[in-house]
């Protein structure tokens, strides 16, 4: 869930410094490890969420006060953290363990989709100071000028969906803005450009994935790696630009791409983690505790896309298991190496998993929001870092960024919720 990035959602493995053959060997060890299972083997999982063990965790009184003090020093944060050019986040952060970042593509990937989630939290936030007023547009300007040169990372890394994904996001809310019918159409025309480039990478096997390498292959259109969470990242922010921007959206990869998340559906609705894994669903990182993040981008996607399946009742259940095992996800929060928490969790999908959640809960009934909101903005509260940021995975210098981007996105619902 840039997770699963930034979220990335994922594909992560440690960069060597070895030759170049011997890194393809490496990354396809890693692969084959994922594709195949791990080998340990996970406690059967109930279809009903099971007692809320974090919902018995004492948490700090959520107030509105708290709460927008809370929003304001997310966006101190990032107003801090902004590069001088509009961006956030850079490279300059490495540890012994880093995430496979092919150069130059791999590190722009990052930082469009960091700055993305980051300018459209400081959008969400609606802080009416001018000092947030001008962070924008620097921000809208690097968007403008930075975006359109956005492409595929190298042959086996396709990180840039992930870039096209949250700056669609962030020229949504650009676009919202603004008030001049011409700024509009250009931010509309930049939008449709976004959807026509990541349209470039749709997998053979429909939707999107981050990676290229399966079997060893890599092909122009990719052929490797689609991931059911990768797939609704991409199909909502088309979505939501397509609503607001009145973008075209090409029906067959649409249709393709649904069909590809279907695939990875299980009956209980949690959603295996790549395509390949569709034939190992009952692996720990495919049951409802590994889903859980995925599941509410998965879920929210199918719905949005007018799938009746994904009913009132589907929702309320994985919103219900969501925050009474919020502490599966909390639990890799921060972990260095990814998927090392129980279930196969990585770091990055929590932040993840918060902003979907709100894109799924949004979708219910506005008399069961305040509730949901009540408890998802205390649990936020909770982890925010003495700096005002929210941050999961230790993603060279984009963590912090694109964590507090989530947060914020998700305290905006929050926040409007309980109104």
């Amino acid at each position: 869930m840039l997770n699963n990035f930034f979220n990335l959602p994922v594909g992560h493995f440690p960069l060597p410094t070895s030759p170049d053959s011997r890194l393809r060997l490496h990354l396809a060890s890693c692969v084959l490890g994922l594709l195949l299972g791990f080998a340990t083997a996970a406690e059967p999982d109930k279809s009903a969420p099971s007692p809320p063990p974090s919902a018995s965790i004492p948490l700090p009184e959520l107030t509105r006060e708290s709460l927008d003090a809370a929003i304001r020093r997310g966006v101190d944060f990032l107003l801090a953290d902004q590069h001088k050019n509009g961006s956030w986040g850079d490279a300059t952060q490495t540890k012994d363990l880093n995430i496979f970042a092919p150069l130059p593509g791999g590190h722009q990937a990052f930082r469009a989709g960091a700055s993305g989630l980051a300018l459209a939290g400081l959008i969400d936030a609606a802080d009416p100071r001018p000092e947030v007023a001008a962070a924008i547009t620097r921000a809208a300007a690097w968007t403008a000028a930075e975006l359109p040169n956005l492409r595929r990372t190298s042959q086996d890394c396709t990180y840039n969906c992930w870039g096209h994904a949250y700056g669609l996001r962030a020229i949504t809310r650009l676009y919202q803005r603004e008030s001049d019918p011409a700024k509009k159409a250009v931010w509309a025309r930049l939008g449709q450009q976004q959807v026509d480039l990541v349209n470039r990478y749709e997998d053979v096997n429909g939707g999107w994935g981050y990676l290229d390498i399966f079997d060893g292959l890599t092909t122009q259109k990719p052929s490797g790696l689609p991931t059911s969470f990768t797939t609704a990242t991409v199909l909502l922010a088309m979505a939501e630009a397509r609503s607001i921007m009145g973008l075209t959206l090409d029906a067959k990869i649409v249709k393709h791409s649904i069909a590809s998340i279907n695939y990875q559906r299980t009956p209980d609705f949690s959603y295996t983690y790549s395509f390949q894994h569709r034939y190992r669903p009952r692996l720990d990182i495919n049951r409802p505790a590994g889903s859980l993040g995925r599941s509410q981008a998965c879920n929210a996607c199918l719905r949005v896309f007018g799938d009746a399946a994904v009913s009132d009742q589907v929702l309320t259940v994985w919103a219900d298991r969501f925050l009474a095992r919020e502490g599966f996800l909390s639990n890799g929060r921060k972990r260095p190496v990814p998927h090392e928490a129980p279930f196969r969790i990585a770091g990055y999908f929590y932040y993840y998993g918060i902003y979907y959640f709100t894109e799924a809960a949004r979708l219910l009934p506005k008399a069961n929001h305040a509730a949901y909101a009540k408890r998802l903005a205390a649990i936020i509260l909770s982890h925010q870092e003495k700096d005002g940021s929210w941050w999961d995975y230790p993603l060279y210098n984009y963590h912090r960024p694109y964590g507090t981007g989530y947060a914020l996105m998700a305290l905006a619902w929050c926040r409007d919720a309980l109104k």
